[in-house]
C-alpha cells in the first residue's frame, strides 16, 4: 500500500551553508566517462555483464519483486536493497553518508520537492549521458518536468499524486446533492448543505498538511516557489492568487464547515471510516490507502475531479510522489542508471509497480494499459477510479517548481501555518509570515531572492 506522503523537518543552517559550497562540483563517472560524454553500446555492455554490487534505498515495500525482474534480465548484477526509514530518517541518512564521503547507496528514492536539495551540491548523478533524456516522452510531461527541470535529467519518475475528490456518495445523497461539486464556490455551498442535514464535515484541512496546501496552489496556477538550479530562487507565497485561496478555506473553517484535524493518525482514520468527514480532497495514491483505513464503508464512495475556480476548467495539482536517482558517488553509475530506469521504465516492472505495490503510475504504458485503468473497484461502487485518475493526470499544470530547501518550506509551515489553520485563524494573513520567513532563511543561507 501506498503511504501516507511525510514532510520532513528543517535542514540545518550549516547544511544548507555545506551545500551552497558545493555547489557547482559536477560528478564524475568512473566507468562511463565524464559527465557529458554519451554511454556507448560497449561500454553498456561490459558494465552490464560485469559482476557487480549494488546498494538501493527505498522505502518501496516488496520492491524487491521488481528488482528480481531486473537481476533476471542482468544475472551479473546483484541489488541490495535498504529500508533505511521514510521520510525524515530516509533524508537524514542519505544525507550523513553523502556528507561522510561513504556508506551512500547508488540509487536512492527521493521524493520530487527534495530533488533541487539533492542537486545543489552535485549529490545527484546526471543521467543524462546514460540514455535517461530519451525517456522523456514515455512519462506525463508535468512529472518529467520534476526530474528534468532543465536539459539535465536527476532522476526517473516512479509515482505520482495527481489530485482529486474522494466522497462519500451516500452522505452528499442524504443532504440532497446528487453529484459532486464541479466548482469551489458550489464546494463551498454544498458543505454547509452537507453539514446542515447530516452532521459530517465534507472534507477535512489537514492542519500540518502543507502537500495538500501546496497541491491546492498548483491547481490553482499559482507558483509559490521557483529556483534557477543555481544561487537564485523565488518565493511567492503570500501573491493574491494565493491569498485567495488561503481566503477561501479560512471562511469554510471559520464557519465550521471543513475541520481542521491533524491528518494521518488515529482520530482522523477514524473520522474516514465514521462519516464525520463525508469527502476527501486527496491524491490519486489515496483510494488504496482509503480501503485499508474505512474498509467497513466499503461500496459507499465514488472519485471526482477537484472543483475548478472557474466554470468549465479543468486543471488539477500533484500531491506527493518520488523518483529514483543515481548518486554521484556510485562507483557503478551504468548499472545503477539502468536499475533506476529498469525498476520504472519496464513494461513490466512499471506495471506490477502500479498494480501490485499500488504507487500511481507516471508512466504513459501505465497509464494506456487497460490491465489498469480498467480494473473496476468494489470500494468506489465498480468505479474504474484509476481511469478516472489516469485523465486527471493530463491536466495538471507542467510548470511547476521546489525551492532547494523544501525541508525548511514544509517545517515552517507546519510550525506557521498549521497553527493559524489549527485556531481556525486568518490563513491569508498567515501566509505573510511564511513569506518573510522563507525569504529570510533564504537569504541568510546564501541565495539571490527575486
Amino acid at each position: 500500500m501506498r503511504k501516507a506522503p511525510r514532510t520532513a523537518l528543517a535542514l540545518g543552517s550549516a547544511g544548507i551553508a555545506a551545500a551552497l559550497v558545493l555547489a557547482g562540483c559536477a560528478p564524475g563517472t568512473t566507468d562511463g566517462g565524464s559527465a557529458g560524454d554519451a554511454i556507448t553500446q560497449e561500454q553498456f555492455d561490459e558494465a552490464m555483464s560485469t559482476p557487480t554490487e549494488l546498494t538501493f534505498w527505498t522505502w518501496v515495500p516488496d520492491i524487491e519483486n521488481q528488482v528480481a525482474l531486473f537481476e533476471e534480465k542482468y544475472p551479473e548484477i546483484s541489488v541490495t536493497v535498504e529500508n533505511v526509514g521514510q521520510g525524515l530518517p530516509h533524508y537524514q541518512k542519505l544525507r550523513s553518508a553523502i556528507e561522510a564521503g561513504e556508506g551512500a547507496p547508488d540509487v536512492a528514492q527521493v521524493e520530487y520537492q527534495y530533488i533541487p536539495s539533492f542537486v545543489l551540491p552535485g549529490s545527484l548523478l546526471d543521467l543524462t549521458p546514460y540514455g535517461g533524456g530519451d525517456l522523456e516522452e514515455d512519462f506525463v510531461g508535468w512529472a518529467w518536468n520534476q526530474v528534468s527541470p532543465g536539459d539535465e535529467v536527476w532522476a526517473i519518475p516512479q509515482d505520482v499524486g495527481p489530485m482529486g475528490n474522494l466522497y462519500r456518495e451516500d452522505i452528499l445523497a442524504e443532504a440532497g446533492i446528487t453529484e459532486s461539486p464541479a466548482t469551489w464556490e458550489e464546494y463551498a455551498t454544498a458543505a454547509k448543505t452537507v453539514k446542515d442535514a447530516t452532521g459530517s464535515y465534507i472534507s477535512n484541512l489537514g492542519a500540518t498538511q502543507a502537500g495538500q496546501m501546496i497541491g491546492f496552489f498548483w491547481q490553482a496556477g499559482i507558483k509559490p516557489f521557483g529556483y534557477d538550479g543555481e544561487e537564485t530562487v523565488s518565493i511567492d507565497v503570500n501573491n493574491a492568487e494565493a491569498k485567495e485561496v488561503a481566503t477561501y478555506w479560512t471562511d469554510l473553517i471559520q464557519a465550521d464547515l471543513i475541520s481542521t484535524d491533524v491528518d494521518f493518525n488515529d482520530q482522523w482514520y477514524q473520522g474516514l471510516a465514521s462519516g464525520k468527514y463525508a469527502g476527501w480532497l486527496t491524491a490519486a495514491w489515496a483510494p488504496v490507502f482509503l480501503q485499508g483505513t474505512a474498509e467497513g464503508t466499503s461500496g459507499l464512495w465514488r472519485a471526482a475531479p477537484l472543483p475548478q475556480w472557474a466554470e468549465g476548467e479543468n486543471v488539477s495539482g500533484n500531491w506527493g510522489g518520488s523518483a529514483d536517482a543515481v548518486l554521484a558517488s556510485s562507483e557503478n553509475p551504468i548499472a545503477a542508471y539502468e536499475l533506476a530506469r529498469f525498476i520504472n521504465h519496464d513494461e513490466e516492472s512499471a506495471l506490477s509497480l502500479a498494480t501490485e505495490q499500488f504507487l500511481y503510475p507516471p508512466q504513459n504504458s501505465v497509464l494506456d494499459d487497460p490491465a489498469f485503468v480498467d480494473q473496476e473497484s468494489e470500494f468506489y461502487g465498480g468505479q474504474q477510479v484509476n481511469k478516472l485518475f489516469a485523465e486527471i493526470s493530463e491536466t495538471v499544470d507542467t510548470d511547476f517548481q521546489w525551492l532547494p530547501f523544501m525541508d525548511y518550506v514544509y517545517s515552517t509551515y507546519e510550525e506557521t501555518m498549521g497553527t493559524v489553520i489549527a485556531d481556525k485563524g486568518d490563513i491569508a494573513a498567515a501566509l505573510d509570515v511564511w513569506q518573510d520567513q522563507l525569504v529570510s532563511y533564504a537569504e541568510a543561507q546564501g541565495f539571490t531572492v527575486e
